[in-house]
Formats: structure tokens, C-alpha cells, sequence
């Protein structure tokens, strides 16, 4: 069941606030806001299938309930956290690009129109 709280946002069965209709998370806009301090304007921009009015719903949702949702974002990093350190051999930047400098290498050598 789907708890309707206005007519923008509305809560799933797992207690998560999704902006109607639009296949988004309020989580998402708060973190866009987090992350680059964006105003409602530049998230639009960012988010054209939002209306300004379901961006300000979704911070208005968010300074409501802001403990409740930062207690999740907190949950998920934790859990990205515990995952980064299951890793045996992560792959980093400088080993994607020694892997594709090689892979380039490999074809520049192999290819017969050179």
C-alpha cells in the first residue's frame, strides 16, 4: 500500500518518499541539494521531468522528516562502506588506465592496415 502524504509526495510499502509520478526518490533531489548545493532553478535544470513544484515538495519533505532521511543516506554509506571493504583487489583509476593503455597497445600492434 502507498501512504499519499500530499499530492506530490507519496510513501511506498518500504516507508520510502518517491515524488508522484516521476520514478524519483526524494532522496535523490536531497543528495543533488547536499552534494552541489543547488537551488530548486539548477535542479530543475538538472531534473527537467520534475515541475518546481515537486522539487520543493521533495525538500519540504526532507526538512520535515530530515533526521529519518539522513539516518538513511547514513545506513546506505555504511553499507557502500562495508561492501568497498569486502574487496579483495578493488580496481583503481590507475589500473583501469594501465589496463586500456595496453588493451590500445595491443590493437595499434595487431592491426593489419597499420
Amino acid at each position: 500500500m502507498v501512504a499519499v502524504l500530499n499530492s506530490l509526495i507519496e510513501l511506498d510499502a518500504n516507508g520510502v518518499a518517491w515524488i508522484t509520478g516521476a520514478n524519483t526518490k526524494v532522496v535523490e533531489v536531497v543528495l543533488d541539494k547536499m552534494a552541489h548545493n543547488s537551488s530548486p532553478e539548477e535542479m530543475h535544470e538538472q531534473y527537467p521531468h520534475l515541475s518546481l513544484a515537486q522539487i520543493h515538495a521533495a525538500l519540504s519533505y526532507y526538512y520535515e522528516n530530515q533526521a529519518d532521511v539522513d539516518a538513511e543516506i547514513e545506513r546506505w554509506n555504511r553499507y557502500v562502506e562495508e561492501l568497498r571493504a569486502q574487496q579483495r583487489n578493488p580496481l583503481t583509476r590507475k589500473a583501469l588506465e594501465s589496463r586500456l593503455a595496453a588493451r590500445n597497445d595491443q590493437r595499434e600492434n595487431s592491426d593489419p592496415a597499420s
